[in-house]
């Protein structure tokens, strides 16, 4: 009798399912009157067979249902799980006197986050909005640890998302925005893996600020960008100015560097769409000309 029991402890203990569900619970598992029928479940179910068989072939209409291929079944019999493993998909039988049927969706569930308003680390007030992806990779752990796992899932991705708002920075929220939905998500993941679900992703979608702190930032991001560019144009004139110093001590080294630049001056000016050319000439250049129409004879 001893080694039926011992075997009995063993079994239950070796399936992870029925191991969790004891743990959640603080069940002792060597006592093996958790999961023995009494004698009066054992009448209960000999005489929903009974009726069964009595009321057939009518009885075939509430004995079977379907379990569809994006579902699993978990079947309570006298409120005690009466597999340790999720049925379906498929047709599967069931007492509808002593065998409750829940069923669970394994699809991915997407969820918008209504927006959540809260203070920054910088007493900063912003509202912000997101989407979680979840779906139950453990139907039995979804159904006998957790009321209802969706709206607990949903509750969770709010206040989540209002602890990681007000652990944070302004200028660390807008700046790394996929930091703070990982964080959430690892967050939200560690939690929800002992009710069966599992946190597939959580992305921020929109983070609102008050109008009066929308016009501050903008007058301050103009300001900088105002000062920004002073500087810039103040650091072109003194690079404009370093080199015009270069280029005139080039010019007066040689005489005909200046010549040159001279001769470019004219072409830039004969190449407008102006009609008169007023072209300047140094007095040496007259001195010269005048000089060669003197006559040559005395």
């Amino acid at each position: 009798m001893s080694s039926m029991k011992s075997h009995n402890v063993e079994k239950r203990t070796s399936n992870p399912t029925i191991a969790r569900i004891y743990q959640g619970f603080n069940l002792d598992q060597s006592d093996d009157t958790q999961d023995r029928d009494t004698f009066l479940e054992k009448c209960l179910v000999m005489l929903s067979y009974l009726i069964a068989i009595l009321t057939f072939p009518f009885s075939l209409f509430v004995l079977f249902v379907v379990v569809r291929q994006f579902e699993r079944a978990v079947i309570l019999r006298n409120g005690k799980l009466r597999r340790t493993e999720p049925y379906g998909p498929g047709l599967i039988q069931y007492l509808p006197c002593v065998d409750s049927v829940k069923f669970t969706d394994l699809r991915i569930i997407c969820y918008e986050v209504p927006p959540q308003e809260a203070l920054t680390k910088d007493a900063l007030s912003v509202a912000a909005d997101a989407v979680v992806f979840y779906k139950i990779y453990d139907p039995v752990w979804a159904v006998v640890n957790i009321a209802d796992y969706k709206i607990s899932t949903q509750f969770l991705a709010a206040t989540t998302l209002r602890q990681a708002l007000g652990t944070r920075k302004l200028s660390d929220i807008l700046c790394d925005r996929p930091a703070v939905s990982f964080a959430i998500y690892g967050n939200m993941k560690t939690l929800t893996m002992n009710w069966g679900v599992k946190i597939v992703g959580f992305e921020l979608k929109d983070i609102s600020l008050p109008l009066q702190l929308q016009k501050a930032m903008a007058t301050e991001a103009e300001s900088y960008r105002l000062a920004n560019a002073k500087i810039i144009v103040a650091k072109a004139e003194i690079e404009s100015t370093k080199n015009l110093q270069i280029a005139t001590r080039l010019l007066m080294t040689n005489p005909y560097c200046m010549q040159l630049r001279y001769l470019q001056s004219l072409q830039m000016i004969a190449g407008s769409k102006t009609h008169t050319i007023v072209v300047p000439f140094s007095a040496e250049s007259l001195k010269k000309v005048f000089k060669d129409d003197e006559p040559k004879y005395k």
